[in-house]
């Protein structure tokens, strides 16, 4: 267990030296900025949605942190597993995420779902670090939820082209 939890560390520590999609990048369809007003930690991230047969899909997550380990760690984790998957793909890892971080460390993570964000998961045992590690993966969704917003506005009404 102890190799496990050291290995889980290592994870954290190179996802928050070397975050993946880290800076804000163009295009991108919505933007959002969240703060966790508990610690400081802020998370300002860009999301740009594709069409993937007909289903929106997200082609890019860019962001940029600034907080602890945890919360820069998780938003790469978040980031790296989102991007190419189908917004509904990507919002049951998001669901399923959010599960175990209100697990208390009772949760046995899966990792097939969740990937490197399985070393997050003994973060659920400390209730003042879990919404350093929601941060980022609360912003996503904010700012997804916009981009299908966006898109539905945008989108052509098929009753007004009849007329």
């Amino acid at each position: 267990m102890m190799q496990l939890e050291s290995l889980y560390t290592e994870i954290i520590m190179e996802h928050a030296a070397r975050p993946l999609h880290a800076g804000l990048r163009e295009p991108f369809d919505a933007e959002v900025r969240h703060v966790n007003p508990t610690c400081g930690d802020e998370v300002t991230l860009r999301v740009t949605l594709k069409d993937a047969d007909g289903e929106p899909a997200v082609a890019d997550v860019s962001y940029d942190s600034l907080g602890c380990s945890i919360s820069k760690a998780s938003a790469s984790v978040m980031a790296d597993l989102v991007i190419g998957k189908t917004v509904s793909e990507a919002m049951t890892v998001s669901e399923e995420f959010v599960g175990l971080m209100h697990s208390r460390g009772e949760a046995e993570p899966d990792e097939d779902v969740l990937g490197d964000a399985v070393a997050l998961a003994g973060v659920s045992r400390f209730p003042a670090r879990i919404k350093c590690a929601l941060l980022g993966w609360m912003a996503w969704k904010d700012a997804t939820a916009r981009a299908l917003s966006e898109r539905e506005m945008d989108a052509p009404d098929a009753d007004r082209e009849q007329l």
